[in-house]
């Protein structure tokens, strides 16, 4: 029997849960800081211990997976760090990986099997309600060892548990995975909340008009402002760096445009957009996205 402690059932920690539930050699616990979301999980048809006292969740466990904002996991882990056995593996799912390292490695050295992970899943949606059994096939799963410091078997076992549920691991450093994921999820939050707010401040009647170019584009922008608010500020030296990257390309283009009101320019700015254009169509093509 593997018991899996679940920390926290909103959209990743509810999928993770009805992803598990029911299924033989398992038993599992999901704790949650109110009732009604525990209530909530059991009218999902999840099968789970359901727990109000983090203490309670962990004790005995050999898989905890924290699916909490990554700025109550110290917290949180260090409430039950007397009732984590040494073979306990730990877990997370936050979307940042160096800062929730280096607060929780150092507390869990010698307690219990701790190593950072990443499943790149879920939607701007949030919560609960928005759990799916499926969320996790075919996505990506980053798992962020610390070199000479995380144990093989803690890298070996969380590999195998986010495979269990229908992810491709692979396993990349911390720091890497924080510049990396800015880049591809951060930076796109910032860039579509930009350009709602550039349309909102600028010309907001044309929000009358929206099509599924705008939408697709932005659908982003409407995730949990909250949540954000913390990726963002955890993350935001790699961030700063790719939003200045971005401004770069759309001032790039931008000269690009202009060039174009001058006849002398016209030929070659003209052959310039489509360069830029084609490349990002490439790379956009070339992309594995479900």
């Amino acid at each position: 029997m593997t018991r899996v402690a679940i920390i926290g059932p909103g959209l990743l920690g509810g999928s993770l849960a009805l992803a598990l539930a029911g299924r033989p050699g398992v038993e599992l616990r999901l704790w949650g800081r109110r009732m009604a979301v525990l209530d909530q999980a059991r009218a999902l048809g999840i099968e789970a211990r359901m727990e109000r006292d983090v203490r309670e969740a962990v004790r005995g466990a050999d898989v905890v997976v924290l699916c909490v904002p990554v700025g109550v996991m110290p917290e949180l882990v260090f409430e039950c760090l007397s009732d984590l056995g040494r073979e306990t593996l730990v877990t997370d799912v936050g979307s940042v990986k160096a800062e929730v390292v280096a607060k929780l490695a150092p507390m869990l050295e010698g307690r219990a099997l701790f190593v950072g992970s990443h499943p790149m899943a879920g939607s701007e949606k949030t919560g609960l309600e928005a759990a799916r059994a499926d969320l996790f096939e075919g996505a990506v799963c980053l798992v962020t060892p610390e070199e000479g410091r995380t144990s093989a078997e803690a890298t070996t076992r969380a590999t195998l548990f986010w495979r269990g549920v229908g992810c491709e691991v692979r396993e990349v450093a911390p720091g890497l995975h924080d510049a990396m994921v800015a880049r591809i999820s951060h930076v796109p939050h910032v860039v579509a909340a930009g350009v709602v707010n550039a349309v909102g401040r600028e010309m907001p009647g044309a929000f009358e008009f929206c099509g599924p170019g705008f939408r697709d584009t932005t659908r982003v922008a409407s995730g949990s402002p909250s949540m954000w608010t913390e990726i963002l500020r955890c993350n935001r030296r790699e961030v700063v760096g790719g939003v200045r990257e971005v401004i770069g390309q759309l001032e790039e283009v931008a000269g690009i445009l202009e060039r174009l009101d001058a006849p002398e320019n016209a030929g070659s700015a003209s052959m310039e957009l489509d360069d830029f254009l084609s490349v990002a169509k490439q790379r956009r093509d070339a992309l594995r996205l479900g």
